[in-house]
């Protein structure tokens, strides 16, 4: 019950508002909806022009360190929503958020895949218990 009072909390931050007006909000909203899971999680935040959250959607889950991402489904997802951009996460339920080669490739992926489509790919948060990493922030995007 305390984690789902939090996650409506943390949603409430956002929701309705600019997704990335505030990075405190939107780590809070991505910590409280992830950070104690204990396997991955793939999600995205989809975004209208003026970046207002249209839709957060789990994408994939999986295994303890892995979750499957197919690019194809994730861009398949956007365009259905008619989404303007997005914000991927993940999550790493080991606590340590620094990105596998994998979650690289994958990103660049997205990105190229994302640009040729006129969406919009802000940042890849990868959310452990007690910090984060952002590709945008780190210069992987």
């Amino acid at each position: 019950m305390v984690e789902s009072a939090a996650k409506k909390i943390g949603q409430s931050r956002i929701i309705g508002r600019q997704a990335l007006k505030s990075w405190d909000d939107l780590v809070l909203y991505c910590r409280t909806a992830m950070a104690e899971k204990q396997i991955e999680e793939f999600r995205a935040l989809f975004l209208d022009r003026q970046n207002q959250l249209i839709a957060d959607e789990i994408l994939s889950t999986g295994t303890v360190d892995y979750t499957p991402i197919y690019p194809r489904e994730v861009m398949k997802r956007a365009l259905t929503l008619s989404a303007s951009a997005m914000i991927i996460v993940h999550n790493h339920p080991s606590g340590d958020p620094t990105p596998s080669k994998a979650d690289i490739q994958m990103t660049k992926q997205l990105d190229e895949i994302s640009k040729s489509l006129g969406i919009v790919l802000h940042d890849h948060l990868i959310i452990a218990r007690g910090s984060e990493y952002s590709f945008k922030s780190e210069g992987l995007l």
